[in-house]
């Protein structure tokens, strides 16, 4: 086994036997503890009693963390004439229609998220097997398949996080950076747990959230009390 960093070893120890912590004591923590030399992320997972093979169970939405992810997105949205030219003026970062999808066939995918224009999907469908599995498809239920292009892409830039649960039932997202004052990374961790909560699938049964914890890029993890964290 490696032999742990001297700032790693004192990372860990500080967080012994710490946990179920309410939602302010985690981020008190993660932040104190946040010590390279780089703005960490501040990372949150949940683990969700539900069966992803199962459509009914599936748990998938966005939210707009109220105070941003601290992370600058790039936006590629595919689009033509009129709504090409609202993308442009909205700040995307990359706008296009084959060509676009020419260049992501061919591996340039330098972008965060992707907004398409409900015409556009047949050019975009194509590209299901590269996007997919980047969680990068468009798609209408997380607002990413629409006419109004203007909205989504300042949505996007403005810190609108997606979530979908991965195999396992796992749900995990960016929720801020550890620069962050504490109450505004308290006020996104609840606005995204909210969130998850209120994605409860009909198919979901018995307990549904099962544990989270939050972490920094480098940093050990803590585990945060269900209870306490959702409050609706």
């Amino acid at each position: 086994m490696a032999k742990l960093g001297k700032r790693t070893r004192a990372a860990r120890e500080a967080l012994v036997g710490k946990d179920n912590l309410s939602v302010e004591e985690a981020v008190a923590l993660i932040k104190a503890n946040a010590t390279a030399k780089f703005d960490e992320t501040v990372e949150i997972a949940m683990s969700l009693g539900v069966d992803t093979r199962h459509a009914d169970q599936m748990v998938r939405g966005v939210v707009g963390l109220p105070n941003g992810t601290g992370k600058a997105m790039r936006v590629a949205v595919f689009a033509r004439g009129p709504k090409a030219e609202e993308a442009q003026a909205a700040g995307a970062d990359i706008v296009g229609a084959e060509d676009l999808m020419e260049a992501i066939q061919g591996g340039n995918i330098d972008f965060d998220r992707c907004i398409a224009t409900p015409d556009m999907m047949p050019v975009v469908g194509r590209l299901g097997k590269i996007l997919g599995p980047r969680n990068l498809m468009p798609n209408p239920k997380v607002g990413t398949v629409t006419m109004d292009v203007k909205a989504a892409v300042e949505a996007a830039k403005g810190g609108e996080v997606q979530f979908k649960a991965e195999k396992g039932g796992v749900v995990h997202a960016g929720v801020g950076k550890a620069s962050f004052d504490e109450a505004k990374l308290v006020e996104n961790v609840r606005a995204f747990i909210s969130a998850v909560a209120k994605a409860k699938p009909s198919g979901a049964k018995g307990a549904y959230m099962k544990k989270i914890n939050l972490t920094s890029t480098m940093g050990p993890g803590v585990t945060v009390d269900v209870d306490n964290a959702v409050t609706e």
